[in-house]
């Protein structure tokens, strides 16, 4: 847990240092898909950390190429980093924006860490020890509807190609709650649905570095996580529904309403 603070704290600084700025370098991986200079540095900087602190651990990361793990006790340690969640926020001057980091201990998420350097938030979680905020226990919300619930989500970076199912699904969610907004970062989505801010948060079409962290936050906090399809939720799996767990049965309803009809894209690696 300390590495994993350390880690988030310290990306934060280097985002700060640059945030705003006019040159920053900026490319693009697709049509929308942005990184910057920040991106890649921040994660250079996390690749030096962990190979000091633990050089036989594994890294899943944004940027740059994957390094397996190869503890020489047999277990699995992989760290899954996101250097800065919310670029396209960060390079258009955009105050949301986080690092993220989650460590997997053979398969299973045990630490997740989340620093959004603009408000001075750290959201930490380890496995059975709960989630905490700055500190202080997280608890998700008590909200029992989806009609009194804020909701939250995201759009993926092919939503040009499937724009119809993706608005479509945000109506059906618009139509039945109180409120639904896209903040353009998966990481804190999640942690506000853990500090109950947020009811519930819903995107398809992620990598595991975008909610590995945040999932278990939720859960740590009282929430509950699964597939869109209600199974069990996996990082790599690419989807994620994330909610009080009071409301979660209604929103997986509304989501197979919506589908019923409807061919899915692929969500799935």
């Amino acid at each position: 847990m300390s590495t994993a603070i350390e880690a988030v704290l310290r990306a934060g600084e280097m985002q700060m240092a640059s945030f705003g700025r006019d040159d920053v370098r900026v490319d693009m991986k697709g049509a929308i898909d942005l990184v910057t200079e920040v991106d890649v540095a921040v994660e250079r900087m996390f690749h030096a950390f962990i190979e000091e602190r633990f050089p036989d651990h594994g890294i899943l990361a944004e940027e740059l190429q994957e390094r397996p793990s190869v503890a020489r006790d047999g277990s699995t340690y992989v760290w899954i980093f996101d250097p800065i969640d919310g670029t396209s926020n960060y390079a258009h001057g955009l105050p949301i924006f986080c690092s993220s980091l989650g460590l997997e201990v053979d398969g299973r998420l045990e630490v997740g860490a989340v620093y959004d350097p603009t408000r001075k938030e750290l959201y930490t979680a380890e496995r059975g020890r709960g989630a905490f905020l700055n500190g202080k226990p997280l608890r998700v919300s008590a909200a029992e509807t989806v009609l009194e619930s804020m909701l939250v989500t995201g759009f993926p970076y092919d939503i040009h190609a499937t724009v119809d199912e993706i608005v479509g699904l945000f109506g059906a969610f618009v139509s039945k709650a109180r409120a639904v907004r896209r903040l353009g970062s998966a990481a804190l989505d999640l942690c506000y649905v853990a500090a109950g801010r947020c009811d519930a948060f819903w995107e398809q079409r992620l990598k595991p570095w975008d909610i590995a962290a945040g999932a278990l936050i939720v859960e740590e906090a009282g929430g509950t996580i699964s597939g869109l399809d209600g199974s069990a939720f996996a990082p790599r799996r690419n989807e994620i529904l994330a909610s009080n767990g009071r409301i979660h049965q209604d929103l997986l309803q509304i989501i197979q309403d919506f589908y019923r009809d409807r061919p899915r894209a692929g969500n799935r690696t």
